[in-house]
């Protein structure tokens, strides 16, 4: 078995190639080949849990399991919010082959994730970004989006001014071209934005539907249980909506279980999977004045296709430990 730790991880998964592989899986994923429960959530104390996501996908061929914890003041303590690992297994004789850091991993394959949907999704000059949000998911959604569209400017708002200042005096030394800005104002901020990136914890939606303006693109990422959500009705009831993995969508989507239980939407009120537009066999945008909207809420595929990826690119480098198991 080969070890990866949160430094390798890092430098074997830029942010282009984790597009590129999620982009592949996701076409897989929608053609309904993988086997993909939903994610258990275990409480560990006060807002704490444990996260096991399980999978098997076919494409690359492989199998395993995703253990992470959830801990939403960690940021705090200058630690992501999800701390784990993923364990890897080959398809052949069932052996494990391969354990590394989650953290990292998550972080860049949900960016991804948003990347790939704001390629087809937003509008080709969409060149405006706001992240609703500067932790972990902001920085590398800023990577994600500045890989997919030509963006000029950027602007970071959450409930603390301070945090938004801090996230543009880093990001302002990776991206010296871009404009930015920050704020508290959701609304000021969003009703000028081509794309938008909610990647918060809040458990209560914080963008509202009557901001949006006509042909920007959402990418609602942080709220990963039914009980949180980020965005409110209206958001949904303006918005063409895709999913990453329908059947994760219609349980632990906040938004869309709360609004099919109240009668406000059906499932055909949803167009469909991300991976399914991927493949031609759904319609993405439809004009320019369409506002659009993914949701995402991460799936065991997009953790083993990168993992595998990361895996494979380990040993054509000669990184990682060897271990024996």
């Amino acid at each position: 078995m080969i070890i990866l730790s949160n430094d390798d991880v890092a430098r074997l998964l830029p942010m282009e190639a984790a597009i590129t592989v999620v982009s592949d899986i996701m076409k897989t994923v929608s053609r309904g080949t993988e086997t993909l429960p939903l994610r258990t959530a275990i409480p560990v104390g006060g807002a704490n849990k444990m996260g096991v996501m399980p999978g098997a996908i076919t494409d690359p061929a492989c199998f395993g399991v995703k253990l992470v914890s959830l801990f939403p003041t960690n940021p705090s303590l200058g630690l992501s919010s999800h701390r784990g690992a993923i364990v890897l297994f080959e398809s052949e004789t069932g052996g494990a082959i391969a354990m590394m850091d989650a953290g990292l991993l998550t972080a860049i394959r949900t960016a991804a994730a948003s990347g790939v949907a704001t390629d087809i999704l937003a509008r080709k000059e969409a060149s405006s970004l706001v992240l609703v949000g500067y932790g972990e998911q902001a920085e590398f959604h800023l990577d994600a989006i500045c890989t997919v569209r030509p963006i000029e400017t950027v602007e970071v708002v959450g409930r603390s001014a301070e945090k938004a200042a801090q996230f543009i005096a880093r990001a302002v030394q990776k991206y010296p071209n871009i404009r930015f800005c920050s704020g508290t104002d959701v609304e000021k901020a969003v009703k000028t934005a081509d794309i938008i990136c909610t990647v918060t914890a809040s458990p209560a939606p914080i963008l509202e539907g009557r901001w949006l303006t006509r042909g920007s693109h959402i990418n609602a990422v942080g709220s990963s249980i039914p009980t949180m959500r980020e965005l409110d009705d209206e958001a949904i009831l303006r918005s063409q909506v895709w999913v990453d993995y329908w059947p994760s969508a219609e349980a632990q989507a906040g938004e869309i279980v709360d609004m099919i239980k109240s009668g406000l939407i059906t499932k055909d009120d949803i167009q469909g999977e991300i991976g399914a537009v991927l493949s031609g066999e759904i319609n993405g945008r439809q004009d320019k004045d369409q506002i659009t909207l993914y949701r995402s809420l991460g799936i065991a595929a997009q953790d083993l296709s990168v993992a595998h990826f990361v895996v494979t690119k380990a040993k054509e480098n000669n990184l990682g430990q060897q271990v024996a198991f």
